[in-house]
Protein backbone atom coordinates (compact mmCIF):
# COMPACT_ATOMS: atom_id res chain seq x y z
CA UNK A 1 0.00 0.00 0.00
CA UNK A 2 2.94 2.60 0.90
CA UNK A 3 4.52 1.62 -2.57
CA UNK A 4 1.41 2.39 -4.31
CA UNK A 5 -0.09 5.73 -2.82
CA UNK A 6 2.98 6.91 -1.36
CA UNK A 7 1.14 6.96 1.28
CA UNK A 8 1.75 5.68 5.27
CA UNK A 9 -1.35 4.68 7.45
CA UNK A 10 -0.96 2.68 10.27
CA UNK A 11 -4.16 1.01 9.78
CA UNK A 12 -5.96 -0.77 6.48
CA UNK A 13 -7.07 1.11 4.44
CA UNK A 14 -9.33 0.43 1.11
CA UNK A 15 -7.52 1.36 -2.24
CA UNK A 16 -7.74 -0.23 -5.46
CA UNK A 17 -6.71 1.49 -9.58
CA UNK A 18 -9.59 1.39 -12.14
CA UNK A 19 -8.89 2.96 -15.81
CA UNK A 20 -4.98 3.51 -14.67
CA UNK A 21 -6.19 5.92 -11.63
CA UNK A 22 -5.33 5.49 -8.42
CA UNK A 23 -8.33 5.87 -5.79
CA UNK A 24 -8.19 5.62 -1.73
CA UNK A 25 -10.76 5.24 0.57
CA UNK A 26 -9.69 6.92 4.23
CA UNK A 27 -11.21 7.49 7.32
CA UNK A 28 -11.60 11.30 8.55
CA UNK A 29 -8.42 10.91 10.84
CA UNK A 30 -6.55 10.71 7.41
CA UNK A 31 -8.73 12.42 4.63
CA UNK A 32 -7.24 15.60 5.23
CA UNK A 33 -3.35 14.25 5.12
CA UNK A 34 -4.24 12.24 1.97
CA UNK A 35 -5.46 14.82 -0.46
CA UNK A 36 -2.17 17.04 1.33
CA UNK A 37 0.33 14.21 0.37
CA UNK A 38 -0.37 10.96 -1.20
CA UNK A 39 -0.48 9.81 -4.51
CA UNK A 40 -3.57 8.62 -5.43
CA UNK A 41 -5.47 10.57 -8.14
CA UNK A 42 -8.74 10.49 -5.79
CA UNK A 43 -9.29 10.59 -2.59
CA UNK A 44 -12.18 9.63 -0.64
CA UNK A 45 -14.16 10.14 2.54
CA UNK A 46 -14.90 6.59 4.21
CA UNK A 47 -17.52 7.71 6.40
CA UNK A 48 -20.02 8.52 3.52
CA UNK A 49 -19.30 5.13 2.02
CA UNK A 50 -20.17 3.68 4.97
CA UNK A 51 -23.63 5.49 5.36
CA UNK A 52 -24.53 4.04 1.36
CA UNK A 53 -23.28 0.14 2.72
CA UNK A 54 -25.69 0.12 5.11
CA UNK A 55 -27.90 1.00 2.91
CA UNK A 56 -27.27 -1.72 0.51
CA UNK A 57 -26.84 -4.12 3.20
CA UNK A 58 -29.55 -3.25 5.65
CA UNK A 59 -29.31 -6.69 7.18
CA UNK A 60 -25.80 -7.24 7.36
CA UNK A 61 -23.01 -6.02 10.25
CA UNK A 62 -21.55 -3.68 7.55
CA UNK A 63 -17.48 -3.30 7.00
CA UNK A 64 -14.87 -3.44 4.43
CA UNK A 65 -16.17 -6.26 2.03
CA UNK A 66 -19.28 -4.18 1.66
CA UNK A 67 -18.20 -1.06 1.18
CA UNK A 68 -15.87 -2.54 -1.87
CA UNK A 69 -18.87 -3.78 -3.17
CA UNK A 70 -21.06 -0.40 -3.30
CA UNK A 71 -17.27 1.15 -4.55
CA UNK A 72 -17.06 -1.37 -6.92
CA UNK A 73 -20.84 -0.49 -8.28
CA UNK A 74 -20.36 3.16 -8.32
CA UNK A 75 -17.03 2.71 -10.06
CA UNK A 76 -18.14 -0.20 -12.92
CA UNK A 77 -15.66 -2.16 -11.56
CA UNK A 78 -16.81 -6.04 -12.54
CA UNK A 79 -13.82 -7.54 -10.94
CA UNK A 80 -10.78 -7.15 -8.77
CA UNK A 81 -7.20 -8.69 -9.03
CA UNK A 82 -5.78 -9.11 -5.67
CA UNK A 83 -2.35 -10.18 -4.44
CA UNK A 84 -1.53 -13.56 -2.57
CA UNK A 85 -1.33 -12.36 0.54
CA UNK A 86 -4.67 -10.31 0.73
CA UNK A 87 -6.45 -11.44 3.32
CA UNK A 88 -8.55 -14.70 2.71
CA UNK A 89 -11.82 -13.79 5.33
CA UNK A 90 -12.40 -10.54 3.13
CA UNK A 91 -11.26 -12.46 0.23
CA UNK A 92 -14.00 -14.65 0.87
CA UNK A 93 -16.81 -11.96 1.99
CA UNK A 94 -16.14 -10.20 -1.74
CA UNK A 95 -16.83 -13.57 -3.30
CA UNK A 96 -20.12 -14.45 -1.23
CA UNK A 97 -21.76 -10.77 -1.92
CA UNK A 98 -21.07 -11.92 -5.62
CA UNK A 99 -17.92 -9.54 -6.60
CA UNK A 100 -15.54 -11.75 -8.96
CA UNK A 101 -11.71 -11.87 -7.03
CA UNK A 102 -8.89 -13.69 -9.17
CA UNK A 103 -5.70 -13.75 -7.21
CA UNK A 104 -2.46 -12.84 -8.58
CA UNK A 105 0.10 -15.84 -7.75
CA UNK A 106 2.74 -13.30 -9.47
CA UNK A 107 4.52 -10.47 -8.13
CA UNK A 108 1.64 -7.88 -7.76
CA UNK A 109 3.53 -4.61 -8.68
CA UNK A 110 6.49 -6.05 -10.89
CA UNK A 111 7.85 -3.18 -11.27
CA UNK A 112 8.39 -2.66 -7.73
CA UNK A 113 11.50 -4.74 -8.27
CA UNK A 114 12.82 -1.97 -10.51
CA UNK A 115 14.28 0.83 -8.23
CA UNK A 116 14.64 4.35 -9.20
CA UNK A 117 16.86 6.99 -8.54
CA UNK A 118 14.84 8.57 -5.78
CA UNK A 119 14.59 4.92 -4.44
CA UNK A 120 18.11 3.68 -4.81
CA UNK A 121 18.85 7.43 -2.60
CA UNK A 122 16.33 6.53 -0.16
CA UNK A 123 18.26 2.74 0.25
CA UNK A 124 21.60 4.43 0.43
CA UNK A 125 20.62 6.44 3.44
CA UNK A 126 19.05 2.97 4.97
CA UNK A 127 22.15 1.62 4.43
CA UNK A 128 24.31 4.88 5.97
CA UNK A 129 22.18 3.95 9.09
CA UNK A 130 22.99 0.70 8.76
CA UNK A 131 26.86 1.73 9.02
CA UNK A 132 26.49 3.85 11.76
CA UNK A 133 25.18 1.07 13.75
CA UNK A 134 27.75 -1.33 12.77
CA UNK A 135 29.98 1.82 13.88
CA UNK A 136 28.51 2.02 17.45
CA UNK A 137 28.77 -1.54 17.87
CA UNK A 138 32.23 -1.71 16.50
CA UNK A 139 33.30 1.51 18.91
CA UNK A 140 31.66 -0.28 22.13
CA UNK A 141 33.34 -3.55 20.83
CA UNK A 142 36.65 -1.78 21.49
CA UNK A 143 36.02 -0.37 24.68
CA UNK A 144 35.86 -3.65 26.55
CA UNK A 145 38.18 -5.26 28.59
CA UNK A 146 38.97 -8.83 28.83
CA UNK A 147 38.65 -10.81 32.08
CA UNK A 148 38.28 -14.48 32.51
CA UNK A 149 37.59 -14.95 28.20
CA UNK A 150 34.50 -12.73 29.01
CA UNK A 151 33.96 -8.72 27.56
CA UNK A 152 33.24 -6.17 30.27
CA UNK A 153 32.28 -2.69 29.96
CA UNK A 154 31.37 0.16 32.22
CA UNK A 155 32.09 -2.90 35.44
CA UNK A 156 29.65 -5.30 33.88
CA UNK A 157 29.52 -7.92 31.38
CA UNK A 158 28.91 -6.92 27.38
CA UNK A 159 25.57 -8.74 26.89
CA UNK A 160 23.68 -9.18 23.19
CA UNK A 161 21.45 -7.35 24.45
CA UNK A 162 23.63 -4.50 25.46
CA UNK A 163 25.31 -4.41 21.62
CA UNK A 164 21.61 -4.43 20.22
CA UNK A 165 20.47 -1.95 21.97
CA UNK A 166 23.35 0.80 20.99
CA UNK A 167 23.21 -0.34 17.34
CA UNK A 168 19.27 1.09 17.47
CA UNK A 169 20.02 4.03 19.31
CA UNK A 170 22.54 4.67 16.73
CA UNK A 171 19.96 3.92 14.11
CA UNK A 172 17.37 5.72 15.97
CA UNK A 173 19.47 8.78 16.27
CA UNK A 174 20.12 8.78 12.35
CA UNK A 175 16.40 8.68 11.76
CA UNK A 176 16.20 5.06 11.61
CA UNK A 177 14.32 1.86 13.30
CA UNK A 178 16.24 -1.04 13.85
CA UNK A 179 14.34 -3.90 14.91
CA UNK A 180 15.58 -7.26 15.92
CA UNK A 181 18.94 -6.59 15.08
CA UNK A 182 21.40 -9.70 15.25
CA UNK A 183 24.38 -9.30 17.73
CA UNK A 184 25.48 -13.13 17.94
CA UNK A 185 28.77 -14.52 19.12
CA UNK A 186 29.96 -17.71 19.46
CA UNK A 187 28.39 -21.01 18.79
CA UNK A 188 24.56 -18.99 18.93
CA UNK A 189 25.78 -16.94 15.76
CA UNK A 190 25.74 -19.88 13.96
CA UNK A 191 22.08 -19.73 13.67
CA UNK A 192 21.95 -17.14 10.88
CA UNK A 193 18.58 -15.43 12.69
CA UNK A 194 19.36 -15.77 16.16
CA UNK A 195 19.32 -12.41 17.82
CA UNK A 196 21.68 -13.13 20.46
CA UNK A 197 21.66 -13.51 24.41
CA UNK A 198 23.55 -12.87 27.17
CA UNK A 199 27.13 -12.72 27.82
CA UNK A 200 29.42 -11.84 24.42
CA UNK A 201 33.12 -13.70 25.11
CA UNK A 202 36.49 -12.46 23.35
CA UNK A 203 38.03 -14.31 21.11
CA UNK A 204 34.31 -15.66 19.32
CA UNK A 205 33.39 -14.24 16.26
CA UNK A 206 30.61 -11.83 16.75
CA UNK A 207 28.39 -11.66 13.93
CA UNK A 208 26.06 -7.86 13.40
CA UNK A 209 23.25 -7.64 11.47
CA UNK A 210 21.20 -4.27 11.12
CA UNK A 211 18.22 -3.76 8.91
CA UNK A 212 16.71 -0.49 9.95
CA UNK A 213 13.75 1.02 8.20
CA UNK A 214 13.92 4.79 7.47
CA UNK A 215 11.46 6.21 8.84
CA UNK A 216 10.72 9.32 6.64
CA UNK A 217 10.77 6.73 3.30
CA UNK A 218 9.80 3.37 4.64
CA UNK A 219 12.94 2.12 3.14
CA UNK A 220 15.14 -0.19 4.58
CA UNK A 221 18.75 -0.83 5.18
CA UNK A 222 20.86 -4.18 5.49
CA UNK A 223 24.45 -4.66 6.56
CA UNK A 224 26.44 -7.94 8.34
CA UNK A 225 29.69 -7.53 9.70
CA UNK A 226 31.54 -9.90 11.75
CA UNK A 227 33.35 -8.91 14.56
CA UNK A 228 36.03 -10.55 17.30
CA UNK A 229 37.47 -8.61 20.24
CA UNK A 230 40.94 -10.14 21.21
CA UNK A 231 43.14 -12.70 19.26
CA UNK A 232 41.76 -15.03 16.36
CA UNK A 233 43.07 -18.13 15.54
CA UNK A 234 44.26 -19.40 12.18
CA UNK A 235 40.97 -21.18 11.86
CA UNK A 236 38.60 -17.79 12.30
CA UNK A 237 41.30 -16.29 10.32
CA UNK A 238 40.78 -18.39 7.43
CA UNK A 239 36.89 -18.68 7.96
CA UNK A 240 36.61 -15.18 7.64
CA UNK A 241 38.98 -14.71 4.51
CA UNK A 242 36.56 -17.16 2.41
CA UNK A 243 33.60 -15.34 3.31
CA UNK A 244 35.20 -12.24 2.07
CA UNK A 245 36.70 -13.97 -0.91
CA UNK A 246 33.13 -15.77 -1.68
CA UNK A 247 31.51 -12.13 -1.35
CA UNK A 248 33.66 -11.18 -3.62
CA UNK A 249 33.09 -14.35 -6.16
CA UNK A 250 29.56 -12.80 -5.85
CA UNK A 251 29.98 -9.32 -6.69
CA UNK A 252 31.92 -10.25 -9.48
CA UNK A 253 28.83 -12.09 -11.34
CA UNK A 254 26.36 -9.43 -10.44
CA UNK A 255 25.19 -8.22 -13.42
CA UNK A 256 21.94 -7.23 -15.48
CA UNK A 257 20.81 -10.80 -16.75
CA UNK A 258 22.93 -12.70 -14.74
CA UNK A 259 21.15 -15.80 -13.12
CA UNK A 260 20.87 -15.63 -9.10
CA UNK A 261 21.82 -18.90 -9.09
CA UNK A 262 25.32 -18.16 -10.85
CA UNK A 263 25.80 -15.60 -8.16
CA UNK A 264 24.82 -18.13 -5.48
CA UNK A 265 27.34 -20.76 -7.03
CA UNK A 266 30.76 -18.38 -7.52
CA UNK A 267 29.60 -18.48 -3.45
CA UNK A 268 29.98 -22.42 -3.33
CA UNK A 269 32.98 -22.77 -5.43
CA UNK A 270 35.05 -20.60 -3.43
CA UNK A 271 33.51 -22.36 -0.13
CA UNK A 272 34.48 -25.92 -2.49
CA UNK A 273 38.08 -25.01 -3.01
CA UNK A 274 38.99 -23.95 0.45
CA UNK A 275 37.17 -27.38 1.68
CA UNK A 276 34.32 -26.01 3.69
CA UNK A 277 31.68 -28.60 3.96
CA UNK A 278 28.07 -28.06 3.82
CA UNK A 279 26.37 -31.00 5.98
CA UNK A 280 22.49 -31.07 6.58
CA UNK A 281 20.95 -33.48 9.14
CA UNK A 282 18.08 -34.09 11.46
CA UNK A 283 20.14 -32.00 13.81
CA UNK A 284 20.79 -29.07 11.98
CA UNK A 285 22.99 -27.74 9.34
CA UNK A 286 26.35 -26.30 8.87
CA UNK A 287 28.92 -24.70 6.39
CA UNK A 288 26.81 -22.81 3.87
CA UNK A 289 22.66 -23.08 4.00
CA UNK A 290 21.11 -20.18 2.91
CA UNK A 291 21.18 -17.95 0.04
CA UNK A 292 23.63 -15.66 -1.21
CA UNK A 293 21.19 -12.58 -1.62
CA UNK A 294 17.57 -10.84 -1.78
CA UNK A 295 15.79 -7.99 -2.98
CA UNK A 296 15.81 -4.83 -1.10
CA UNK A 297 13.42 -1.64 -0.71
CA UNK A 298 10.18 -0.98 1.76
CA UNK A 299 10.62 -5.01 2.58
CA UNK A 300 13.47 -6.41 3.81
CA UNK A 301 13.23 -9.41 1.75
CA UNK A 302 11.95 -8.56 -1.81
CA UNK A 303 12.56 -10.21 -5.36
CA UNK A 304 14.71 -11.47 -6.61
CA UNK A 305 16.49 -14.23 -5.32
CA UNK A 306 20.32 -15.31 -5.25
CA UNK A 307 20.21 -18.78 -4.19
CA UNK A 308 20.70 -22.17 -5.53
CA UNK A 309 16.76 -23.53 -5.42
CA UNK A 310 15.33 -20.85 -8.23
CA UNK A 311 16.59 -19.75 -11.29
CA UNK A 312 16.01 -16.22 -11.24
CA UNK A 313 17.08 -13.40 -13.76
CA UNK A 314 18.52 -10.17 -12.75
CA UNK A 315 16.67 -7.38 -13.94
CA UNK A 316 18.81 -4.11 -13.96
CA UNK A 317 18.17 -1.68 -11.56
CA UNK A 318 17.17 -4.33 -8.99
CA UNK A 319 19.03 -3.64 -6.13
CA UNK A 320 20.39 -6.70 -4.17
CA UNK A 321 22.03 -7.79 -0.65
CA UNK A 322 25.37 -9.86 -1.05
CA UNK A 323 25.77 -12.13 2.21
CA UNK A 324 27.40 -14.81 2.13
CA UNK A 325 28.24 -17.02 5.17
CA UNK A 326 29.99 -20.03 6.88
CA UNK A 327 28.57 -21.91 10.47
CA UNK A 328 30.52 -24.19 12.30
CA UNK A 329 29.76 -24.61 16.12
CA UNK A 330 32.98 -25.01 18.08
CA UNK A 331 34.53 -22.68 15.20
CA UNK A 332 31.80 -19.86 14.84
CA UNK A 333 29.82 -18.23 12.21
CA UNK A 334 30.79 -15.21 9.61
CA UNK A 335 28.41 -13.53 7.90
CA UNK A 336 29.41 -10.63 5.56
CA UNK A 337 26.80 -8.48 3.70
CA UNK A 338 26.48 -5.51 1.12
CA UNK A 339 23.98 -4.23 -0.67
CA UNK A 340 24.25 -3.37 -4.33
CA UNK A 341 22.12 -1.98 -7.80
CA UNK A 342 22.52 -4.64 -10.58
CA UNK A 343 23.28 -2.59 -13.40
CA UNK A 344 25.26 -3.91 -17.41
CA UNK A 345 28.11 -3.53 -15.67
CA UNK A 346 29.81 -4.01 -12.60
CA UNK A 347 27.22 -3.89 -9.22
CA UNK A 348 26.92 0.45 -7.90
CA UNK A 349 27.36 0.19 -4.33
CA UNK A 350 24.69 1.05 -1.92
CA UNK A 351 26.57 0.35 1.43
CA UNK A 352 29.76 1.38 2.70
CA UNK A 353 31.49 -0.08 5.80
CA UNK A 354 34.92 -1.36 6.30
CA UNK A 355 35.90 -5.03 6.28
CA UNK A 356 38.55 -4.73 9.76
CA UNK A 357 36.92 -7.36 11.82
CA UNK A 358 39.84 -8.24 14.18
CA UNK A 359 39.80 -6.05 17.21
CA UNK A 360 42.79 -6.72 19.33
Amino acid sequence: MLYFGRFAVPDPFIAFAVRGKKIAVVSALEFGRAKKTSGFDTVLPLEPWLDKARKAFPRAKVGPAEVIAVLACAHKVPAFAVPADFPAGLCDRLRAIGLKISVSNEPFFPQRMIKTAAEAAALREGNRCSALGLAAAERLLRACTIRDGKLFHGGSALTSERLQTAVEIACLEAGAVSLDTIAAGGDQACDPHERGHGPLRAHELIIVDVFPRVTATGYHGDMTRTFLRGRATDAQRSLVAAVREAQLAALGKVRAGANGRDVHQACLDVFDQHDYKTTRTSRGSTGFFHGTGHGLGLDVHEPPRMSGSVDYPLPEGTVVTVEPGLYYPGLGGCRIEDVVQVTKTKPRMLSDFHYEWELA
